[in-house]
Order: structure tokens, then C-alpha cells, then sequence
């Protein structure tokens, strides 16, 4: 089973619990629980309304949200912390794939030979599109199998409204708050579907939009793949995914922080991963490669 890398932070779940740092994005994204919890503060919900009935709502949209059409392109800035590096970019969302520019390594600007070899490669990219286009294309099979997970969550899942309804800090809108754990009785002959059978967990959807907000997860029992031969992440785990709306109805996921200890195939590695997009601003247009490698090479990079 071979799982495309990304190069950047995509704002659709990607790939990244289980072979390498493809599946823990993916996890996040239709894994819930519990690490902090919110403030109690009493939200009124309907109780002849399953709470099921708001996750499949809220299932759906998250399909819209990985099927992206691009008609409302955003252009942003990453900051991402794993066990490797600590980078912020600057990311331009094009027809084609997102294009970014590094623009800071472990909370420092780049030296100028740093900033020399990231126009550099901006400039392949510019020279070779077709390259690129290639490249991102092989992330098709990635986003078919976010749609097979969020598509089989519903089913997935047993669910119930949190007791006392708590409303995230800084809500400005009603939330609705609902626990859930894995159904006992969910069968699937897929394997990627065992990610979810051991967590169990809260989230919060938005009531006006039927948006997600905001995920909280633990990882309770293994979670096996291919048997337990091609790999397993481990109990104790954490996960916490938010979810904004960027731009007039454009919901992205904003941030992401993942505490995990998998196994891949003989390998047993951490996989501390934090990244937050912020700074978002809505494109005119859908962009070119070209013309969005342009834009990343005509703005100024303060150097150090």
C-alpha cells in the first residue's frame, strides 16, 4: 500500500496516521474525543433530533470540503511543527494543486542562501508546470479515501449530546455538542475504515452552517492496518482538528495537533505534528501555477 507524501499543508484531510505522515490529517479528520474540554456553558437542543441526524449533516459538508471545486480560491500562510522541522509558508490555492514559498525555518527568517534556493526551486516549478500538475494529480487515490471515511462516520459511530452542552471559548453562534465511540456492531472490508474503530470522542457543529468546528480525540484501543502487518497506532493518542469559515461559506480546516506513536510495518515512531493556516484571504480568481509561483516570487521575504 503506497500513500503519496504532500509538500504542503492542504486545507482537506490528508492522508497521514498510518504510513508515514500521509494518514494523521486524515485521522483528524474523522476521528473525535476528548483532550480539553470547554467551558460549560448550556446550549438548548432538541431532543426528538437524533444527534446522529447533525453528524450527517455535518458529514456531508465535510464531503464538499475535501471535494473542493475551487471556485473560491484563498491564498494563506502555514506554520507547521513536527518532529523534523518548524516551518512557515506562504500558500497560494491554484486549479491545479496549492503552490507555497518557505518563508520561515525554526521561527527564523531565512538566510539569503536559504531564500536563494526557495526562488530556485519557484522557478523549476515555473519552468516545468506540468510537473507539478503531475505531482498532485497523485494525491487523487488520497482524497477518495477521506471521502470513503467521512462518508462511512455515521455509520461508524454511536452518538449522544454532551451533557450540559459546553460552548467552545469565543463561540459567536450556538454549537452543538455531542460525544460519540466507536459502534460495536460496524463491520467494514476496508481496511483503511479500522481507523474508525478505537477512538471515541466529542465535537462541536456549528447550528446556523452544520459546519464542524472543532474535533477533540483519543485513541483508546490499537487500531490495526492489514492485521496489524502493515502497521497500528497505538492507545494514549490525541488529536484536535478546528475548522474555519475563511471566506463567505468557505470552510478549511485552520488547525491541526496530532500526539500519536504508530508502528509502520517494524518502525515504532512519535508523530507530534502541529499546524495552524491563518491569514486568509480570498482570491478574485482561480490562479494559475504559473501565475501563483509569480506571486510568491514578486513578494519580499524579510531575510535575516
Amino acid at each position: 500500500m503506497k500513500l503519496p507524501q504532500r509538500k504542503h499543508f492542504q486545507l482537506y484531510p490528508p492522508l497521514a496516521v498510518c504510513l508515514g505522515s500521509a494518514i494523521f490529517a486524515f485521522l483528524a479528520a474523522v476521528c473525535p474525543a476528548a483532550a480539553q474540554r470547554a467551558p460549560a456553558t448550556p446550549a438548548v437542543v432538541d431532543a426528538d433530533v437524533p444527534a446522529r441526524t447533525w453528524v450527517e449533516s455535518a458529514a456531508a459538508n465535510e464531503l464538499h470540503v475535501i471535494q473542493d471545486d475551487g471556485k473560491l480560491p484563498l491564498r494563506y500562510r502555514t506554520h507547521k511543527v513536527d518532529n523534523k522541522e518548524d516551518i512557515t509558508r506562504e500558500v497560494i490555492e491554484t486549479r491545479d494543486g496549492s503552490v507555497a514559498r518557505l518563508l520561515e525555518r525554526n521561527g527564523q527568517k531565512l538566510t539569503a542562501e536559504e531564500d536563494t534556493a526557495e526562488r530556485e526551486r519557484l522557478k523549476e516549478i515555473l519552468a516545468s508546470p506540468d510537473d507539478f500538475i503531475r505531482h498532485h494529480k497523485r494525491d487523487d487515490p488520497m482524497r477518495h479515501d477521506s471521502l470513503q471515511l467521512v462518508s462511512q462516520m455515521p455509520q461508524a459511530m454511536i452518538f449522544s449530546y454532551t451533557t450540559g452542552q459546553p460552548q467552545l471559548p469565543g463561540a459567536t453562534g450556538r454549537q452543538i455538542a455531542i460525544d460519540f465511540k466507536p459502534n460495536p456492531n460496524y463491520k467494514s472490508p476496508q481496511t483503511l475504515d479500522n481507523l474508525l474503530t478505537g477512538i471515541e470522542g466529542r465535537m462541536w457543529i456549528d447550528a446556523r452552517s452544520h459546519r464542524m468546528v472543532r474535533i477533540e480525540g483519543q485513541v483508546l484501543q490499537p487500531v490495526n492496518f492489514g492485521w496489524g502487518i502493515l502497521g497500528k497506532i497505538y492507545p494514549g493518542g490525541t488529536i484536535v482538528l478546528e475548522q474555519a469559515n475563511a471566506a463567505r461559506d468557505r470552510w478549511v480546516y485552520s488547525q491541526l495537533d496530532t500526539h500519536l506513536t504508530l508502528r509502520v510495518v517494524w518502525k515504532t515512531m512519535p508523530m507530534d505534528n502541529h499546524m495552524t493556516a491563518y491569514n486568509f484571504q480570498p482570491l478574485p480568481s482561480p490562479l494559475s501555477v504559473q501565475e501563483a509561483v509569480r506571486t510568491l516570487l514578486a513578494m519580499p521575504v524579510p531575510l535575516r
